[in-house]
């Protein structure tokens, strides 16, 4: 096997992969290490791909027991086989992993497995073999990040990756941190029976989201039976025979308080993996928070060394690495692409689903801009009634002055698929009178989001 190549990549997942499919697209010769058996990364492996598996099935699972009744169809003695389920979660996995297989041979990608470090300029180091590219890419993902007075056992004190390959259901689940990840898997469990106490240092769930939307979805959530304790600080876990103690305090000083659980999902976030790399003895510059330092074309410090995805700044989004993995690629061909970082959409999969792009309320009131709102509730839309998901709202950002499009957030059924057309209208700089104006398919989910831009003006027609 040849040493000698124009890209190196390290790391497979979402950004790593797709920055070596298309740098061999463009004609280059392209590695990529990985060290884990499997390509696909955090995400395809015990990430986004299994955890909405997971959903799915859960939800599935809730509307056969508790959701079919409405619509004449009644079912009895609906029981949760587990063991198929988890089955099913790994098919999925294994399909999906096996494709960028078949996509790495398609290209002529080399996978080189086992552990990379980065030797300087040029030369990375798998197991005792060192290879040289003229490229070398840094896309090693993010891991769980830890917390102290917590110690993970990804047994009864598991991360999201444990969460995934719990062997029964829990009785009492308790989830520290209400961020997404903490959420979608807060949100399998309790669907699948546990009863589900969230834990959140802040007053507020999902940080970052437009507030209002924030605080609806907590109330949708707590309807499904999730219980919130916010403003929380957990000091503490002990292991007892039943399971584990968590100690707590106000976040704001008071008396601490104790909580039992059987199991305890630690998600209070995620932070760079970049263990083993060699970036300080390469002369790699990282920040205060562990992430590689890169400028406006992903270069680090060092020649030649660059660097993409979780590792660097900005939010850790499987698709926005993947976005950065093919500008890359195509920077190092030549060619001149551009990522619009205010373009890039966030999702959370629970049912109702959350999706924002764009500035939120806050961000608007803190910059000084003036802006105009538009709101459309799922009540007053027609597919959304049929399909019995009912919750939850449109709501447009606009520019006082232009009508400029500013930031689109949505709590309701499908928010994920119904943001891409605010998405599209951002990165084109269009106005919400031009999402107004698009003839939108009648009854379709997405006339919300029509109904929600013509609120703007205040000539909303359905409600």
């Amino acid at each position: 096997m040849s040493t000698e190549f124009d890209v190196i990549v390290i790391g497979a997942g979402p950004g790593g992969y797709v920055c070596a499919i298309r740098a061999a697209q463009l004609g280059m010769k392209v590695a990529c290490i990985e060290k884990r058996e499997t390509l696909g990364g955090t995400c395809l492996n015990i990430g986004c791909i299994p955890s909405k598996a997971l959903l799915q099935s859960s939800e599935n699972f809730t509307e056969a027991a508790h959701g079919f009744a409405a619509h004449g169809i009644m079912l009895e003695g609906v029981t949760l086989d587990l063991a198929r389920m988890q089955t099913r979660k790994t098919e999925v996995v294994t399909a999906n992993v096996r494709g960028i297989e078949f996509l790495f041979k398609k290209n002529n990608v080399t996978w080189l497995k086992g552990a990379a470090k980065i030797l300087g300029e040029g030369q990375v180091s798998v197991d005792d073999t060192t290879y040289h590219g003229k490229s070398i890419v840094i896309a090693t993902g993010s891991e769980s990040t830890p917390l102290a007075g917590i110690q993970v056992d990804e047994d009864r004190i598991v991360t999201s990756t444990g969460a995934l390959d719990f062997p029964a259901v829990p009785g009492h689940l308790v989830v520290i941190g209400a961020g997404v990840i903490g959420l979608e898997l807060g949100s399998v469990w309790r669907r699948l029976g546990a009863r589900v106490t969230v834990i959140e240092y802040l007053d507020r769930i999902v940080p970052g989201i437009d507030a209002e939307i924030a605080t609806a979805f907590q109330r949708v959530l707590t309807k499904q039976g999730i219980v919130f304790k916010l403003g929380q600080k957990v000091t503490g876990a002990t292991l007892t025979d039943a399971g584990v103690t968590l100690t707590m305090e106000p976040a704001k000083g008071g008396t601490a308080t104790t909580l039992e659980a059987d199991r305890v999902l630690l998600a209070i976030g995620r932070r760079p993996h970049t263990e083993g790399l060699g970036l300080a003895a390469a002369g790699i510059a990282t920040d205060a928070r562990g992430r590689v330092v890169t400028d406006a074309h992903f270069a680090t410090n060092v020649p030649g060394i660059y660097a993409i995805g979780d590792v660097i700044a900005g939010p850790m989004l499987a698709h926005k690495a993947e976005d950065e993995g093919v500008a890359l690629a195509e920077m190092l061909a030549g060619q001149k692409p551009h990522i619009n970082y205010d373009a890039i959409p966030s999702v959370i999969y629970t049912w109702p689903e959350v999706a924002a792009v764009g500035a939120t309320e806050e961000d608007l009131k803190a910059g000084g801009v003036a802006y105009t709102v538009g709101k459309f509730p799922f009540t007053a839309n027609g597919r959304a009634r049929a399909m019995g998901s009912i919750e939850g709202f449109v709501k447009i950002l606009a520019d006082a002055q232009t009508d400029r499009l500013l930031g689109a957030h949505i709590l309701g059924p499908d928010a994920g698929g119904l943001i891409a057309e605010c998405v599209t209208a951002l990165e084109f700089g269009a106005s919400a009178e031009d999402i107004a104006r698009i003839c939108h398919a009648h009854p379709t989910l997405s006339e919300a989001v029509k109904e929600a831009a013509l609120a703007v003006e205040g000539r909303a027609l359905h409600i």
